[in-house]
């Protein structure tokens, strides 16, 4: 504990606490206010600081590590409006269930509602959006008072962390001097002595309050009801959505796959679930629904009698009204996030549990019952057919060399690329629809990220290089335990898929990548604008269409690239796609060649808006047509 003045001694001591109960990053923004929380940060030898410039970034930054490792990393701002750049990332985690701690510095209670300078009302100013908001007492250097902080620090991480996850907001009042001045009679001289637990903690570095997170367990009469129906199922099916962090999806991956062997039952898995790329997820999980559901005939023909949704909503538009169709029918829904999970009204029940409980705890039943019904083989084989044949449509189609820009390609090419145990960041709008639509699911432990919580692409640059410091930081960790030989060993890789809006909208995030020297490959499709738009009926509304939908916005990256000090190389979407003969597409060696070298990298590829859209229609029409005929066509069994 400092012992210069109040400020000082408060900081340091609640500094102290969060690194004790797990805190090993923080994202500190420039300011005055939060002087004494920096300067305790930057003495804290178990956490690693991140500076950034811009508030936003900083927050999104954090998030990203959040994701990535399912511990809350700290972001701290001065007064003002740089807290309230805080609010975007704050609104993802909420919706996410990712957890996030902010810190704001404010102004005494005595200069809020006046005409003090960067005095603003802060308390509270993040609403409802997050799991706990504390206005932080004043600065005091006794017994009781930094007890208090201590288990504050404690009770911030727990609520974090959840069930559910999510943002936390302490807001910190301080008084000059900001700076660890010696302060007169501040700080008792005997404070350590006479209040040892309150300025020193609990011995040998145990946290002052834990507060482990908690797994919500299913009812146990639901559980066994839901049990003995998907027991009776003919045409069970398991849908696997989201999860809050990577930790989460590993969970949620290998009870998801375990339970549909043990049912025998087809199980989607959105990209986002952990359960597409995950050792076997080859054979266990299908991923090419989002194109082949599009068809009325083959959602008539695929109807289940039972549906088992594992976390919330799914990504894919055509997955959710293809649900949303068969209301009908019985619907379960296990899901501990906050939000209720059933925005379509098709649950007939919903598990408030963690969706990994709940299915380990259905396979577990389902190996003690026996082989599942015999009808049950041809349910599973008949998506099996529809995937297989969805599969082969779309990669000829996106194959051909005469159809022009194609953007899902570059997706695949990714998803069948990236090496075991790399993390990719998947940005909002097209790259994550993409990568749902024509990501072939891998015998490979490969994290997906992204934020679908609000589905922004405010602080997507950010997010994926927090989440490659995350990486960096369980590298450094395991050299460190593996010894100085390891120290040069490469770690997992970070690739990020974001479209060229999504970068300029987060350009300042760039900053960390050479600042922080990070290993990341940041691949921006660039179709000069909003190549989503091109997807919906606005399209059809010349003139305003292009100036206020597509934005066309000119810019060349390369620029941006050389300003922050990362490597640059553009390509063409045409590029993914792998010639006759060749193992692997120029995008894929490009890709390769940087994690290879390591540091940070910008891959520009090359696209147009209207191209792709066609070819996206191709696509779809393609697959429809071999579907439906596979379909059509009686089993040889």
């Amino acid at each position: 504990m400092r012992e210069e003045n109040r400020n000082a001694a408060w900081a340091s001591v609640f500094v102290d606490e969060l690194a004790r109960a797990g805190v090993t990053h923080a994202c500190i923004a420039p300011g005055s206010r939060s002087t004494p929380l920096v300067l305790a940060l930057t003495e804290e030898a178990g956490i690693r600081t991140h500076v950034h410039l811009d508030e936003r970034s900083a927050a999104f930054f954090a998030l990203g590590i959040g994701k990535a490792t399912g511990r809350p990393a700290a972001v701290v701002t001065t007064s003002g409006t740089a807290a309230a750049n805080l609010l975007p990332a704050a609104v993802e985690a909420d919706r996410s269930d990712a957890p996030l701690l902010l810190l704001t510095a404010d102004r005494p209670a005595r200069l809020r509602g006046t005409d003090a300078n960067q005095t603003i009302d802060q308390v509270g100013m993040f609403g409802s959006r997050v799991r706990l908001y504390h206005e932080v007492a004043a600065p005091e250097a006794a017994d009781r008072p930094l007890r208090y902080l201590r288990s504050l620090a404690g009770r911030a991480l727990g609520a974090a962390v959840g069930p559910p996850a999510g943002p936390v907001h302490l807001n910190f009042p301080f008084e000059k001097p900001l700076e660890p001045t010696p302060v007169p009679d501040d700080v008792p001289a005997d404070l350590a002595r006479r209040a040892p637990l309150a300025a020193g903690g609990r011995p040998g570095g145990a946290p002052f309050t834990r507060v482990p997170g908690a797994r919500i367990e299913p009812d146990p009469d639901a559980l066994e009801g839901l049990a003995g129906r998907v027991a009776r199922a003919e045409r069970p099916l398991l849908v696997c959505g989201p999860a809050p962090t990577a930790p989460d999806a590993r969970r949620l991956a290998r009870a998801a796959l375990d339970l549909a062997s043990a049912l025998g039952a087809p199980l989607v898995a959105d990209p986002l679930s952990g359960a597409r790329f995950a050792e076997g997820a080859g054979d266990g999980a299908l991923g090419a629904y989002d194109l082949f559901l599009r068809s009325a005939a083959v959602r008539e023909r695929l109807t289940p009698d039972l549906v088992l949704r594992l976390g919330p909503a799914p990504t894919s538009a055509a997955l959710c009204a293809y649900l949303e169709e068969h209301a009908g029918r019985e619907q379960a829904v296990a899901d501990a996030g906050r939000a209720w999970p059933d925005h379509a009204a098709a649950a007939s029940l919903v598990l408030g549990a963690d969706p990994a409980r709940v299915a380990a705890a259905l396979a577990e039943r389902a190996g003690k019952a026996g082989a599942p019904p015999k009808a049950r083989r041809a349910w599973r084989e008949a998506w099996r057919a529809a995937e297989e044949a969805a599969r082969e449509a779309a990669e000829a189609a996106a194959a051909d060399p005469s159809g022009g820009p194609f953007e899902g390609a570059v997706l695949a090419a990714i998803a069948r690329s990236l090496p075991p145990g790399g993390t990719l960041f998947a940005g909002s709008s097209m790259p994550v629809r993409d990568l749902d639509a024509f990501g072939r699911p891998r015998d490979a432990a490969v994290a997906v990220l992204g934020n679908r919580g609000a589905s922004g692409i405010d602080g997507s640059v950010s997010t994926a290089l927090g989440a490659a410091a995350a990486a960096a930081r369980a590298r450094d960790a395991d050299a460190a335990a593996a010894g100085a030989a390891a120290a040069g060993a490469a770690g997992a890789p970070v690739v990020a898929v974001l479209g060229d809006l999504a970068l300029y909208h987060d350009m300042n995030g760039l900053l960390a990548a050479g600042r922080e020297g990070l290993d990341v490959v940041l691949v921006v499709i660039h179709n000069d604008g909003g190549g989503i738009f091109h997807m919906l009926p606005v399209r059809e509304h010349e003139p305003a269409f292009t100036p206020f939908f597509a934005t066309p916005h000119g810019l060349d990256f390369r620029h941006a690239a050389e300003m922050y000090g990362l490597a640059y190389r553009e390509l063409e979407a045409a590029d993914a796609a792998p010639a006759e003969g060749v193992e692997r597409s120029a995008l894929e060696a490009a890709v390769a060649r940087a994690i290879d070298e390591g540091g940070a990298h910008l891959l520009v590829v090359r696209s147009e808006r209207e191209a792709n859209r066609r070819r996206h229609a191709e696509v779809e029409e393609a697959v429809t047509r071999a579907v439906e005929e596979r379909l059509e066509t009686p089993s040889e069994e």
